[in-house]
């Protein structure tokens, strides 16, 4: 006779997973311990796939490369103290990016609250300014609105990371009594004022000089298609910021490409001398602009955002447009532009300053290198990238047919991004190719995933970018603090590419750019993950530049066909 053990009780964990379950989530990203332990428990018999990563901040930057990669909510989570103070710099990261994402961390019982119990953080307190919601979970009670709010919020409007924090008690609770968990509507972003979008026509048609200027904002609106079909009807020139890269396709013939700081002297060219800017979900963010007070000088401005508070927040607006950006572009729709000399010139000053690879010698060139990693790829491969030179390159350099296809720490600059932000998109879209561009400082500061790559076999194509010294931080000392060199030494870089083998990841290391074209081509082919080590030059510097406290007509430029030849992997002395 068989006796059937009784089933267990829903707990406020139990309760937890199903409401995860029913809000669609099928992948998340996390790191157990003391407090957060009933939550794991209940994943035992919960459908979620749980990805175990190797430190909490790769948890929190793999789910936000999962949501920038799908356009779906990124889920990781974390016990209390240490376990959720390590999820900080991701959060940070997501919210800065607009990246929807539900942070879920133990907390002690609520009866030791306040008490400086072992691994008690006031995680509530601490994200405070980096969520745009939290809560402290006090009563299993409250589990059902907490949820629902929290993923509606996490996507509704902007989007950003939101944090649960749950105290051990709360999910042994007993929550039978609990109903299942219905997910919240998402209200939709209302549509621009027609008086606005009359008057963005009017602008449209009078301006003899127009430049669309795009963000990030079109992809989180789902507006790449109505962008794209916008610049074709209009005819206008048109920039892309660096998270509104894919926005366009690079061959596309009205685009000029990123403008600001290491954007195209053509971008900044036309922006500069425009007498209409058209802003479409981007921020007048300071690497863009440049010295804010003289850019675009001459331009009236058509701000159209979701975000009410970025119109004006640092450029004020001639013509505001908030509401829904894929509306507003669809009215725009109707814009007509005789522009066909301004076109014209700006084209003109594309084919007039293009980008350069034919610089001396048989070292590897990166800008070159990344050319030719773009060339290869299949055209909806995801390219992610760390934070540095390399990630400049990329920008410049790499073909992306949409923002998706580009996972790239924007606004805070998040060294240590690449490898985690790559594992998730690979998860995400596990059909398609995922390359990662890292360099070398970046890519050790959370090294520790290739663990987490090698035991789920993610086939991510890593290719390092090593010369030996924190690049960007070095170029800046040599231009502008009179090449006072000062920690930027990484000559004492383990060997990469045995590192990798280590791991059983299949690597491989070149230095000359003979070996460049066979190298990527089995890198691509391979099956699994894998790693190119590649050398380069340590004094190669990202052109064009626009120097800090400058307008972005002021670029900085280097052809790299007059440079002498420099020595590879050497530190200036």
């Amino acid at each position: 006779m068989n006796i059937q053990a009784p089933s267990t009780p829903r707990n406020g964990a139990r309760w937890l997973t199903q409401a995860l379950e029913a809000e669609g989530v099928d992948t998340l990203f996390g790191y157990p311990g003391g407090t957060i332990m009933p939550f794991y428990d209940a994943l035992v018999d919960s459908s979620l796939k749980h990805i175990l990563v190797r430190h909490e901040q790769g948890a929190a930057l793999a789910a936000n490369g999962y949501a920038r990669a799908s356009g779906r909510v990124g889920v990781c989570v974390a016990t209390s103290g240490p376990g959720a103070s390590n999820l900080v710099t991701g959060i940070a990261d997501a919210m800065l990016d607009s990246v929807p994402m539900v942070c879920i961390t133990g907390q002690v019982p609520t009866t030791l609250l306040g008490t400086d119990a072992f691994q008690e953080l006031d995680v509530f307190g601490m994200t405070l300014p980096i969520v745009k919601h939290s809560w402290l979970v006090r009563s299993v009670d409250e589990l059902p609105a907490v949820v629902a709010a929290a993923f509606r919020i996490a996507r509704e409007g902007r989007p950003g990371p939101v944090l649960i924090d749950m105290p051990k008690n709360v999910q042994l609770a007993d929550a039978s009594h609990l109903p299942a968990h219905v997910p919240a509507a998402v209200p939709a972003i209302p549509a621009p004022q027609a008086s606005d979008i009359e008057r963005a026509l009017a602008a449209i048609a009078t301006a003899e000089k127009p430049v669309i200027y795009g963000g990030g904002g079109i992809a989180l609106a789902g507006a790449v298609d109505g962008f794209r079909q916008l610049v074709a009807d209009t005819g206008i020139p048109t920039v892309l910021t660096l998270r509104g890269l894919g926005s366009l396709p690079a061959n596309d013939p009205h685009y000029l490409g990123m403008l600001g700081m290491h954007g195209t002297r053509a971008a900044n060219m036309a922006v500069q001398e425009s007498d209409l800017l058209i802003v479409v979900g981007a921020r007048f963010d300071d690497r863009a602009t440049g010295k804010l007070t003289e850019f675009a000088p001459f331009a009236r401005v058509i701000h159209i955002d979701a975000d009410a508070y970025e119109i004006s927040k640092l450029r004020s607006a001639d013509i505001a447009v908030p509401g829904n950006v894929a509306d507003a572009i669809a009215a725009l729709g109707a814009a007509r532009s005789d522009c066909a000399p301004w076109r014209a010139r700006c084209i003109g000053n594309r084919e007039r300053f293009p980008a350069r690879y034919d610089a001396p010698g048989n070292s590897i060139y990166a800008p070159s290198l990344l050319k030719r990693l773009s060339e290869l790829a299949p055209a909806d491969a995801v390219i992610a990238c760390d934070v540095g030179q390399h990630q400049m390159w990329v920008a410049q350099h790499c073909r992306f047919n949409h923002p998706s296809n580009h996972l790239t720490s924007g606004a805070l600059g998040t060294m240590g991004f690449g490898l985690p932000a790559a594992m998730g998109a690979q998860f995400a879209c596990p059909d398609r190719t995922v390359i990662l561009v890292n360099g070398d400082g970046g890519f050790m500061m959370n090294v520790q995933e290739l663990a987490t790559i090698a035991r789920c076999r993610l086939p991510v194509k890593i290719i390092l970018l090593d010369n030996a010294c924190l690049g960007m931080v070095r170029q800046w000392q040599e231009l502008f603090h009179a090449e006072r060199y000062s920690e930027i030494d990484l000559s004492d870089n383990p060997d990469f590419a045995a590192l990798a083998q280590v791991f059983g990841i299949r690597a491989s290391r070149i230095d000359d750019r003979g070996q460049v074209e066979q190298a990527l081509a089995e890198l691509l082919a391979s099956d699994g993950p894998a790693l190119l080590h590649v050398a380069i030059d340590a004094r190669a510097n990202v052109w064009p530049l626009v120097p800090p406290n400058n307008a972005n007509s002021n670029m900085l430029d280097s052809n790299p066909a007059h440079r002498a030849q420099e020595t590879p992997n050497a530190i200036p002395a």
